[in-house]
């Protein structure tokens, strides 16, 4: 059955086609974002939800949303959606950061020569029909230093463009390499230093509790008197009534704002004072970058639901369509060694340890490490995937530890899976041979050669003989057929285990049979996800 996806904002035509030519049904209601409860009645039935702006994917939505598996948002903000409901409930949330990156570089750009230049004052004032030259006394950008909060995807550009200028520029970003600030052109410096040389501040930073109000009261007493900030990325990142208050008192010269505390801004400390530059939050609003946007997340919605694919989501690791491929079977044995880990272990985890080993070490391992977790998980709720598992570990404080090293033995590639309890470690590892399946190759430190099958018997006894015969005579009495038998011991006489795959599920009748011979000292039943 095709995979269904609620288009519930105003996406181009094109993107929509995009659905329909990777054989997605799609139903375009381009203003359902505006009507809640209509949202509310429909959202159970898709698998994907498409968004701009308008649509409020809220918990309440989400909660309602029985099968979604992926909310895409056309832009780069996801203020909108409810990020940990959904990652509880296992969907994963998209955005496009790159679509409208130059676009939203530009508007920042540009509103720096307005505020420079008092260009809308001018303009205002001239088609009033006045002629007041010599109101308007701008600053020239050449050899004045932009300070530059944030030095990602479109800070990067704008510090580009500002050398362009022939601008001096500093940046402040913890992330910021020298490497790249090299590449860049430009000096990585504290924020407290920029702060005290900056002419020009320019924001380009996500809202956290980190970064919220970063330019407050006291980062403004630390600035060069004469100072013009431009805020083109998130409200919430000044403090707009310090601001204010500064511009009034002329410690700041100007300020340039796209975005505000609160929108759509009606009313703002901002408004009405001279050379204040505001804008409607329009650094995404070109053809272009709508368009872009739009293309790009019907293509990574399409990739998730058709191949597995995630690109650019906010709550888990990003696999690449090529690597869905080639690691598909190393996802599915991580999923494995955690549902078997999962299975066995009954009282609370404290510690989940992962070890790589060889030419798996070098894949993408936060994609398999959720892989992991999310096998474990399921063991005591079916409904957890690799997005929610991290956030119920984390919940219950489960500390999650990896470990990469080059190749220790006879195999290419294995991961080896150790879970940490009050009372034990119980550990599990495998690998993926050449035909592409899993195998499980070594149980509680002996080693075995267990094809996985969804469904699987495994018994611990003590080494004695009669046992491979006691276990084939109990379930062919039962009419249980085995399709694959593996032995293993630590040492002769010593503790030893068997793990049987069969065809269909292991009843409780055959499990009290089992015990009732008192040669076992552990029956338990599994199920796998092949």
């Amino acid at each position: 059955m095709a995979p269904r996806v609620l288009v519930s904002d105003k996406l181009s035509e094109t993107a929509v086609q995009i659905f329909r030519d990777r054989g997605i049904e799609v139903d375009f209601e381009p203003d359902l974002g505006k009507n809640k409860e209509k949202l509310l009645s429909m959202i159970d039935q898709y698998d994907g939800l498409a968004i701009r702006s308008a649509t409020k994917a809220t918990e309440k939505v989400i909660n309602a949303a029985k099968n979604l598996k992926v909310i895409g948002r056309a832009g780069i903000g996801v203020d909108n959606i409810d990020r940990a409901a959904a990652s509880k409930k296992g969907i994963i949330v998209m955005n496009t950061p790159f679509g409208n990156m130059i676009t939203t570089a530009e508007h920042a750009i540009a509103m720096m020569f307005s505020v420079a230049r008092q260009i809308p004052e001018a303009s205002a004032s001239t088609h009033a029909g006045k002629w007041e030259k010599s109101k308007f006394m701008g600053v020239e950008l050449t050899s004045k230093t932009l300070g530059v909060i944030g030095a990602g995807n479109i800070g990067g550009i704008v510090c580009e463009r500002a050398v362009g200028l022939k601008m001096k520029v500093i940046a402040y970003d913890p992330f910021l390499s020298e490497e790249r600030a090299q590449k860049l052109g430009v000096e990585k410096v504290e924020l407290d230093n920029l702060f005290g040389r900056a002419d020009f501040i320019s924001l380009h930073v996500p809202k956290t509790d980190q970064t919220a109000n970063i330019i407050s009261a006291e980062a403004i007493k630390k600035m060069k008197p004469g100072v013009r900030i431009i805020n083109c990325a998130r409200g919430g990142l000044v403090d707009e009534k310090a601001l204010a208050q500064a511009l009034r008192e002329g410690h700041v010269a100007g300020a340039a704002f796209d975005v505000f505390e609160v929108e759509p801004a009606t009313n703002s400390p901002l408004f009405n004072l001279p050379n204040v530059v505001c804008t409607p939050h329009l650094g995404a609003a070109t053809t272009e970058a709508q368009e872009n946007v739009a293309l790009q997340v019907a293509e990574q919605m399409s990739d998730y639901l058709l191949t597995g694919a995630v690109t650019n989501a906010l709550n888990m690791p990003s696999v690449t369509a090529e690597e869905a491929k080639t690691m598909g079977p190393w996802l599915a044995l991580a999923g494995n060694l955690g549902a078997f880990i999962g299975q066995m272990t009954n009282e609370p985890i404290k510690a989940i340890n992962i070890l790589y080993d060889g030419t798996v070490s070098n894949m993408n391992l936060e994609a398999l490490n959720c892989g992991v977790v999310a096998g474990i998980m399921k063991a005591g709720n079916p409904d957890v995937n690799m997005v929610s598992a991290p956030v119920i570990a984390q919940e219950r404080g489960i500390k999650i530890s990896t470990t990469n090293q080059n190749k220790s033995g006879v195999f290419d590639a294995y991961i080896k899976v150790t879970v940490v309890t009050q009372k034990r470690e119980r550990s599990v590892a495998g690998t993926v041979f050449s035909d592409g399946k899993p195998r499980f190759i070594q149980i509680k430190g002996i080693n075995v050669d267990a094809e996985i099958g969804r469904y699987m018997l495994y018994t611990t006894n003590n080494d004695v003989p009669g046992i491979i015969g006691l276990l084939g005579s109990k379930l062919g009495e039962n009419g249980v057929n085995i399709a694959n038998f593996t032995l293993g011991r630590a040492e002769a006489g010593g503790e030893a285990i068997a793990l049987l795959y069969v065809d269909e599920p292991i009843s409780d009748f055959v499990l009290t049979e089992l015990s009732a011979t008192e040669k076992f000292i552990q029956v338990k039943r599994l199920e796998f996800d092949v």
